[in-house]
């Protein structure tokens, strides 16, 4: 890692409590972890944090990980963070419909740590040197 100060800081979105404690354990050692559990406090956490990346669940009640990529996108302040999706759901039209509303990446559950470390640190590093 590089040997710069700062800390990037991630936005995990997901109604399971496990789903956040695992990646929160994964993570909280290299970035700042924030955590919401649904799509309007994800929203609310993206505009008052602007976290450099959004882990964001797709399947969760009132308010799902589409609907809040379209809310993310659309705003001004939120528009160019990164927002891998986390989901179960393998189907390839569930992705084109993630991607076509702006999704960097997916981490597919059960999640590993590798590939949940890896696809993180590429969206930040793709972040870093496109902001400079």
């Amino acid at each position: 890692m590089s040997t710069d100060s700062k800390k990037y800081s991630i936005l995990i979105v997901d109604d399971e409590d496990t789903n956040i404690m695992v990646l929160t354990y994964i993570l909280e050692s290299k970035y700042e972890v924030i955590a919401a559990k649904n799509g309007k406090g994800a929203i609310n956490a993206a505009h008052m944090y602007v976290p450099d990346l959004i882990l964001l669940d797709i399947i969760m009640p009132d308010m799902d990980g589409y609907e809040v990529i379209k809310e993310l996108k659309s705003s001004e302040t939120t528009k160019d963070i990164p927002i891998i999706f986390v989901t179960g759901m393998r189907d390839i039209d569930s992705q084109e419909k993630g991607f076509e509303l702006g999704a960097s990446d997916y981490i597919l559950k059960p999640f590993s740590t590798n590939s949940v470390e890896s696809k993180v640190k590429n969206q930040i590093k793709q972040r870093t040197n496109k902001n400079g």
